[in-house]
């Protein structure tokens, strides 16, 4: 359930509507999703986010689906709902497959299991793991993974 209201088009301020436009334009949809209408109350951190994510999500080394599949990994891994929901339509408009939801799936919960047990175990790190260690510089040989 919502903390604040969702604001219309009719409701926002110039500088959050200047943001909305700047959605649209960048995604070439008139859909502006309940995130930005919830954020628009606060135009600073509406346009502060907005900026961040679109130079983060922007073209670059990794491609767009795997960017939106690292977002649902991440948005399973802290429960967000919303997010997990979001990215996860965005991810399956980039071309994610069933089969490739469910293994990222499957690994976001092999790494959370694991996570736990070397976080409860207090398990130091390997010395070939550490980026310029001797042994290879972060890459360890003979890994399973």
């Amino acid at each position: 359930m919502t903390t604040v209201t969702l604001l219309t088009d009719d409701e926002l301020s110039p500088a959050a509507k200047a943001v909305f436009d700047d959605i649209r334009a960048t995604r070439n949809s008139d859909f502006v999703n309940n995130f930005w209408r919830a954020l628009a109350h606060d135009p600073k951190t509406l346009k502060r986010t907005w900026e961040s994510i679109k130079e983060v999500m922007a073209p670059g080394a990794l491609d767009p689906k795997t960017k939106e599949m690292l977002y649902v990994a991440v948005s399973i891994a802290h429960g967000c709902a919303y997010c997990i929901h979001s990215h996860t339509a965005g991810a399956r408009a980039k071309g994610m497959t069933d089969e490739e939801y469910a293994e990222m799936v499957a690994i976001v919960g092999m790494a959370s299991e694991t996570n736990r047990l070397v976080t409860a175990l207090g398990v130091p790190t390997d010395e070939a793991f550490l980026v310029g260690s001797p042994e290879g510089s972060g890459a360890a040989k003979g890994r399973p993974d």
